[in-house]
C-alpha cells in the first residue's frame, strides 16, 4: 500500500508498462518536458496580448474580439486544447488499448467530430450578424456610436474565425492522439504558432497605422481575426506528420463506428463535450452582463490572460501527465488517491501563493505589462481591478479541472456534466447579484464562486464512490499551504507600499517594484513550505539537484 505521506523523486506509473509498449516517462518527467514547452508558448502569448494592447488598448476592436473569439476560442481552447474533453477522451482509451488500433479509433473520430464541427463552421459563417446579437445585447441597446461600430466589427471578425471550429475537433484529437503516444513536446508548443502569425499581422498594422481610427480599425480587426485562424491551421497541419509517425493514424475518411474503442471515445466525448458546453453557457452569461459595462470584455480578456499564464503553464504541467496516470491506476485504489492527491496538492503550492502575490501587486503588474501605446492609465485602472478578482479563484479553477480529469479517468463524465449543468443557474444569479454592485470583477467573482462550488461537489461526490478520501491526512498540507500564501501576499504588499515613493512610476522603476516584493513574497512562502516538509516539493528539489550534479 502507498504512504500518501511518501513521494519518490521519480514518481512510477502505477502499473509496469506492456511489454509491446515503449517505455513510460515519469510523472515529474513529463511534466518537465510540458513545463518547458508550456512556457515558450505562453511567453509568445503574452508578447502577443502586449502587442494587440499597444495597438488598440481597450477600445472597440478588442471588445469585439472578445464577443467573435467566443464561439470559435471555445471550440479552439477547450475541445481543440490540450486538456479539453476531446484530448481527454482520447488520452484515456488509448492509453488502456493496445496501440495497434489506435489508427482505427483516431481516424474513425476524427471523421465523425470534424464533419459534425464542419457543419457548425458553416452556420457561423451563414449567422454572424444574429449570433453576435444574442453574444452582445448590449451593443444594440445602447445605440451608441461606439456600441454599434463594436458590433459590427464583431460581426467581420467572427465571419474571419468560423472555420477554427472545424480545426478545433482535429487539434484536439491529434494532441490527445499524441499524448496517448508519449510525445509532449509538439502539442505543448504548437499554440505557439498562433502568437508569432499575430504579433506579425499585428506589429504590421501598428507600424502603418499608428494612429487607429475609421477604415484602419475595421482592418485591424480583420488582420487579428484573420492571423487567429491562421496561427490555428499551422497548429494542426504541424502536428499531422507526428501523428503519422507515431502510427496514430491519417487524415482521412474512415467509418468503423462498431469499434469497441471508438464507441468508448464518443461515450466520454459526448457527456464531456456537453460539460465544457455547460461552461461556454457560463462564458455566455458572462459576456451578457459584460455587453452592458462599457469596456468590461477587453478589460476582462486583458485580465484573463495575465491569469491564464501561469494557470495554463500549470495547468498543462499538472492535468497532461495526470490523466494517463490515473487512467492507469484506476484498479489500485490507494496509487490512485495518492496520485490526486499529489495533483491537487502541487495545484495549491503553485496557484495559492501567486493568487497573493497577484492580488498585492495587481496595479504595477498591469502598468508593465499593457500600460503602454495606446494602453492608457484609466485602461490599467480598470484591468487591475478585474485581475484582483481573477486571482482570488487561481487555486480553484485547477483544482476543479483536477477533479474532472479523476472523473474522466474512472470513465465517468456524468457526474462533472451534471454539476456544469446546475452551475449555469448559479453563475446567472452570481453575475445578477455581483454585477450591478461590483461591475466588471463581479463577472470574475461570480465565475470564481461558480468553480469553488464545482470543485467542492466534485470532492464530495468522490468521496462517497470510493469509500471515503483522507481528510485529516490532506488537511495539514493544504491549511499549510493557503497560510504561507497569506504570508506571502501580505509581504509582498507591504514591500510594495514601502518602496512605492522612492522607486517611482516609470516602468523601470515598477518593474524592479515588482521583481523586489515578488522576491520577499515568495522568499516568505519558500520558508513556510520548507518548514511544512512537504514531499512534493523534496521530490522537485531532488530532481532539480540531480540534474544540476549533471
Amino acid at each position: 500500500m502507498t504512504d500518501p505521506t511518501e513521494l519518490p523523486a521519480e514518481l512510477p506509473d502505477p502499473e509496469p508498462p506492456a511489454p509491446a509498449q515503449p517505455a513510460r516517462r515519469s510523472l515529474l518527467s513529463i511534466a518537465s518536458i510540458v513545463a518547458g514547452a508550456t512556457l515558450l508558448s505562453k511567453v509568445a502569448g503574452l508578447i502577443r496580448q502586449q502587442v494587440i494592447a499597444a495597438a488598440f488598448g481597450a477600445g472597440p476592436v478588442v471588445d469585439a474580439y472578445a464577443y467573435a473569439y467566443l464561439l470559435p476560442g471555445f471550440l479552439l481552447i477547450l475541445l481543440g486544447g490540450i486538456n479539453g474533453p476531446f484530448h481527454s477522451a482520447i488520452v484515456s482509451v488509448l492509453s488502456r488499448r493496445d496501440r495497434s488500433e489506435a489508427a482505427e479509433i483516431v481516424e474513425t473520430v476524427t471523421t465523425i467530430v470534424c464533419g459534425a464541427l464542419l457543419v457548425v463552421t458553416v452556420a457561423l459563417v451563414l449567422f454572424a450578424e444574429p449570433a453576435i446579437g444574442l453574444l452582445a445585447p448590449g451593443l444594440s441597446a445602447h445605440q451608441t456610436a461606439a456600441a454599434l461600430q463594436t458590433r459590427e466589427l464583431a460581426v467581420l471578425q467572427l465571419r474571419v474565425m468560423a472555420p477554427i471550429a472545424f480545426l478545433a475537433g482535429a487539434i484536439g484529437i491529434g494532441f490527445g492522439s499524441l499524448n496517448a503516444a508519449d510525445l509532449y513536446w509538439l502539442p505543448s508548443i504548437s499554440p505557439i504558432l498562433s502568437s508569432i502569425v499575430t504579433i506579425g499581422a499585428i506589429g504590421w498594422y501598428a507600424l502603418q497605422h499608428p494612429t487607429a481610427g475609421g477604415d484602419s480599425l475595421a482592418l485591424g480587426a480583420l488582420l487579428l481575426g484573420a492571423s487567429t485562424t491562421a496561427g490555428a491551421l499551422l497548429q494542426w497541419l504541424v502536428q499531422l506528420p507526428a501523428q503519422v509517425k507515431a502510427g496514430m493514424g491519417r487524415f482521412r475518411l474512415r467509418w468503423s463506428v462498431q469499434h469497441e474503442g471508438v464507441r468508448e471515445v464518443m461515450g466520454v466525448i459526448g457527456p464531456a463535450a456537453l460539460s465544457s458546453g455547460m461552461l461556454q453557457i457560463n462564458l455566455y452569461t458572462d459576456l451578457f452582463f459584460a455587453s452592458f459595462v462599457p469596456q468590461a470584455a477587453a478589460a476582462l480578456n486583458y485580465a484573463n490572460l495575465l491569469i491564464q499564464t501561469p494557470l495554463g503553464l500549470v495547468s498543462n504541467v499538472v492535468l497532461v501527465p495526470l490523466l494517463p496516470v490515473l487512467a492507469r491506476s484506476i484498479d489500485d485504489r490507494p496509487v490512485f488517491i495518492d496520485r490526486l492527491r499529489q495533483g491537487l496538492l502541487v495545484s495549491a503550492i503553485t496557484m495559492l501563493p501567486l493568487s497573493g502575490l497577484m492580488i498585492a501587486l495587481s496595479g504595477p503588474i498591469v502598468q508593465v505589462i499593457y500600460q503602454r501605446g495606446a494602453f492608457n492609465s484609466g485602461d490599467s485602472q480598470l484591468v487591475a481591478s478585474v485581475l484582483i478578482a481573477a486571482s482570488v479563484g487561481m487555486f480553484v479553477y485547477l483544482g476543479r479541472d483536477v477533479m474532472v480529469r479523476a472523473f474522466y479517468a474512472l470513465g465517468d463524465a456524468n457526474a462533472p456534466f451534471r454539476i456544469s449543468l446546475v452551475n449555469i443557474g448559479i453563475n446567472a444569479l452570481l453575475d445578477w447579484i455581483l454585477v450591478p454592485r461590483f461591475g466588471a470583477p463581479g463577472i470574475v467573482l461570480a465565475t470564481v464562486g461558480v468553480n469553488a462550488l464545482a470543485m467542492i461537489a466534485l470532492l464530495w461526490l468522490l468521496d462517497r464512490r470510493l469509500g471515503g478520501l483522507p481528510w485529516g491526512a490532506w488537511a495539514g498540507p493544504f491549511i499549510g499551504v493557503f497560510g504561507g500564501s497569506l504570508l506571502a501576499g501580505l509581504t509582498a504588499w507591504g514591500v510594495r507600499w514601502q518602496l512605492a515613493d522612492g522607486l517611482g512610476t516609470s516602468l523601470g522603476g515598477q518593474l524592479l517594484l515588482l521583481v523586489i516584493a515578488s522576491a520577499a513574497g515568495l522568499g516568505m512562502f519558500g520558508i513556510v513550505a520548507w518548514r511544512l516538509n512537504l514531499p512534493e516539493v523534496k521530490a522537485l528539489l531532488h530532481r532539480r539537484s540531480r540534474r544540476t550534479k549533471v
